[in-house]
């Protein structure tokens, strides 16, 4: 589903890793762990065709258009974009042909799953960091693209949050989707990820999250 190779990322002239070549199958659960700064989210956006790498291929299963979604940090996003809530979870039908009846029945149960319901109208200048990214998820969950590139999907989520994500991510990862995501909660990390990808002094390392937590550490474990 995601092969790198060869890749590198990064200010021109700059890679922030050594080259990278990596195979991550149809299906798999991944984490991205590492210090800030390291070049975590920058290579999820290069893997989501965002941002151009500086040297190497990335070759995905699935067509960049409709076949990924890609979920941003909430930084990234103009809060005073004059949309609401609905109209922002909305936005993950985009170029997919459905029944105006289908499409309120999908909005309708997106916004009941991530407990958004009766905000639907509330712009986005209103809502607190955990409603916007529970809008996010939701807007994410309708797209039904099968490689989801989630960064930083747990920022701003209370303990209730917390559970929904873990919840659709396990059932995601079920469906047979591909899952990568930036995960700076290692203790979440070590429980519902069985894969990881740690980027640790300009070095890449790939293999069980337990065998590479344990090279962290302990006082960098959430």
């Amino acid at each position: 589903m995601i092969r790198c190779h060869t890749l590198s990322w990064g200010a021109p002239g700059q890679p922030l890793t050594a080259p990278l070549t990596i195979a991550l199958d149809s299906g798999s659960l991944t984490a991205i762990i590492g210090a800030n700064g390291c070049g975590k989210s920058s290579l999820l956006k290069v893997i989501a065709g965002l941002q151009k790498p500086l040297s190497g291929k990335v070759a995905l299963g699935v067509p960049r258009q409709g076949g990924l979604s890609f979920l941003p940090q909430q930084q990234h996003l103009d809060r005073q974009f004059p949309i609401s809530l609905q109209e922002l979870v909305a936005a993950g039908f985009w170029g997919r042909r459905l029944s105006t009846q289908l499409r309120a029945q999908r909005l309708a149960n997106a916004l009941d799953h991530w407990h958004l319901s009766g905000l639907e109208k509330r712009p986005l200048m209103a809502l607190s960091g955990g409603e916007l990214q529970r809008a996010l998820l939701a807007r994410l969950s309708l797209a039904d693209a099968p490689l989801l590139l989630l960064d930083e999907p747990h920022a701003a989520l209370d303990e209730l949050g917390q559970q929904l994500l873990w919840q659709h991510i396990h059932a995601w990862h079920a469906e047979g989707r591909t899952v990568l995501m930036v995960c700076h909660d290692l203790a979440a990390v070590r429980q519902h990820i069985p894969q990881t990808l740690l980027i640790k002094d300009r070095e890449c390392a790939f293999g069980a999250s337990a065998d590479l937590i344990q090279q962290i550490p302990h006082t960098q474990v959430a």
